[in-house]
């Protein structure tokens, strides 16, 4: 590249920086009293343990049952010793095939990986959906809407692969890490149901999904900050469909419990009927995991 054509992306750069209109974001709402143990992993995000809280009986959940994360494609060797430490035997990944075959996780040999995915991306959906965002065609309420429409889906499509993961968490011997991409939807999603399963009321399990939008702080305002600044490559881009996509709602999680009491007229139907667990199973899972 030569001097001229450098100092031209120079100038536009900095025009960009200096001179394009400012995208106002939204402050998002973030959990209070942070309840869980901070666990820092290098290259892995929202990794989290859900534990130190109480539910509608009075009784604490164990903390080192359940672990929580985003996508461990970039799980670093050296943070294995730390995994295992936790006495995780078992991950269990949610997303779609074709999200783990680009970027698959790396984990320790003598961790037990399963794949159960509740959503497929048939026909290359995001693909799409991604190149109409790049030529302005979504915009942030076409956004907010589509991440309402997956939270209903998610929890009733394929009530099936739910029943698994539900099952498989609360029924291994050992702690457990789930986890999708970002570790905030899907993630949020099973985490919200299996602490309905506990019977945890609605602010600790609302309080406990919010959460995922303080431990993303810093990398999403960072992402969006960048988006702002690079907003000429695609000016008709609308920003704010990146801002929905990156933090979590309580409409979101609204929407999922919503959809359940729809087609099951209770949570609680829908824990027994969809999920297959008696109440005599319930009652074992919370003397299992909370004390």
């Amino acid at each position: 590249m030569n001097t001229l054509i450098k100092i031209s992306v120079l100038s536009i750069l900095l025009f960009c920086v200096f001179s394009c209109k400012t995208q106002h974001f939204e402050t998002p709402e973030y959990g209070k009293n942070e309840i869980e143990k901070t666990i820092t992993v290098k290259k892995v995000y929202n990794f989290r343990a859900v534990g130190n809280m109480k539910n509608i009986e009075g009784r604490a959940l164990k903390q080192d049952f359940f672990y929580r994360s985003g996508q461990l494609s970039k799980l670093k060797k050296g943070s294995f010793a730390q995994i295992e430490n936790l006495g995780i035997k078992e991950v269990i990944d949610l997303r779609n095939s074709k999200e783990i075959a680009q970027k698959p996780d790396h984990l320790p040999k003598e961790i037990m990986y399963k794949n159960y995915s509740a959503f497929e991306d048939e026909g290359d959906q995001l693909d799409q959906a991604k190149k109409l965002v790049l030529k302005g065609k979504v915009n942030g309420a076409d956004a907010d809407q589509r991440m309402i429409d997956f939270y209903r889906e998610y929890v009733t499509e394929n009530p099936v692969i739910i029943k698994k993961i539900i099952t498989e968490t609360l029924e291994s011997k050992n702690p457990v890490l789930y986890h999708c991409t970002a570790g905030k939807d899907r993630t949020g999603i099973v985490t919200a149901l299996i602490l309905t399963i506990l019977r945890f009321d609605k602010e600790t399990i609302y309080n406990e999904y919010l959460l995922s939008n303080n431990y993303r702080k810093d990398l999403v305002q960072k992402r969006l900050r960048l988006a702002n600044n690079l907003h000429f490559l695609y000016p008709k881009m609308d920003i704010q469909v990146l801002e929905k996509l990156s933090w979590v709602e309580k409409r979101y999680l609204d929407a999922a419990f919503g959809e359940i009491n729809k087609k099951y007229g209770s949570t609680d139907a829908y824990i027994q009927q969809a999920l297959e667990i008696s109440e005599t199973k319930r009652r074992e899972y919370i003397e299992k995991f909370t004390y």
